[in-house]
């Protein structure tokens, strides 16, 4: 393997050369680093420890895991021992918010994904705050919205202590953001780290960094129901232009496991340890094509659990 400026100009010496596309951002995460890897489905801690098992094999440092089935899905003891085999290895483990419309007695949700996350009624904007104020109690740091009035709420509710200041929101893939102005507007209603559309450009994902300081995260693997689409080759463009961004490892002819549970048997722990090894994958590609681009070294702006200590 050479690396992505050999390529490019072995394809020119071919005569097909390669367009060029957005500019580096010049920009990265507080240890320097321009990406870092993220791990969905992590949906309870018997996943958890397998993903750390698997990237500790495998050499992945993954910085993040989030989670979709919601903290409502997951009793005190798991949501603690999540918390406190993130805080032992430094990594943040995020957790999706209360109910949401795709679950819920009403029909648009059955019919279109475009508001599948979204809060229905007063009430369920409630549960989500009953679901953000027990996972915080519990430890947990980082938080993932899926309705934008919600994460207003939020940003209000850590604004006036009654959540912790340096609280992580996540904005969800189901909340859609493909253009600077939306990125924007997400940062001044809370969000801390901002999910883009799974099938954006480069150029399109150069132009939110030019409106948003904050990271944006991007499935480079695709869930089937959000595309599909296998990005490994484009990463080092991606991470050059969107940089600091984590890189989703979802999986493509994958189940969909929301919400996870006992009667999944070893299915959500095998997607796991799957989606480590893709990310190891990347990690090779990235580390040939452009072997200057900075690893990941520390983790001060994580939203890294906060937890007693044991005794």
């Amino acid at each position: 393997m050479t690396s992505l400026a050999g390529l490019h100009a072995l394809m020119s010496r071919l005569g097909h050369p390669v367009a060029q596309s957005a500019a580096p951002s010049g920009a990265g995460f507080a240890d320097g680093a321009p990406y870092r890897f993220e791990i969905p489905s992590v949906e309870g801690p018997e996943v958890l420890e397998a993903v750390v098992a698997e990237a500790d094999r495998l050499g992945v440092p993954v910085a993040r895991t989030s989670q979709g089935s919601g903290v409502m899905m997951l009793t005190d003891e798991e949501i603690t021992r999540m918390a406190r085999i993130g805080a032992e290895r430094g990594i943040e483990v995020n957790l999706f918010l209360g109910p949401r419309a795709a679950w819920d007695t009403g029909g648009q949700a059955k019919l279109t994904q475009a508001v599948g996350a979204a809060a229905r009624g007063n009430a369920m904007v409630a549960a989500c705050l009953a679901d953000a104020l027990r996972a915080c109690s519990l430890g947990i740091r980082s938080l993932l919205v899926g309705d934008l009035g919600t994460l207003d709420v939020l940003r209000a509710l850590k604004a006036d202590g009654t959540l912790p200041a340096n609280l992580v929101l996540k904005t969800s893939v189901l909340m859609p953001l493909t253009n600077g102005p939306t990125a924007a507007l997400y940062e001044r209603l809370g969000a801390t780290t901002v999910n883009v559309g799974t099938d954006l450009t480069v150029p399109h994902l150069a132009e939110i960094r030019a409106a948003t300081g904050l990271p944006i995260d991007l499935y480079l693997e695709v869930p089937d129901d959000q595309g599909g689409f296998v990005r490994f080759y484009e990463a080092v463009e991606i991470v050059r232009a969107a940089a600091p961004v984590y890189l989703k490892m979802g999986l493509r002819n994958a189940p969909n496991i929301y919400p996870a549970g006992g009667h999944l048997g070893a299915v959500p722990r095998e997607l796991g340890r799957e989606r480590v090894r893709r990310a190891a994958l990347v990690q090779r590609l990235i580390e040939e094509l452009d072997p200057a681009l900075a690893k990941p070294s520390q983790t001060s702006d994580l939203g890294v659990p906060e937890v007693q200590p044991r005794g």
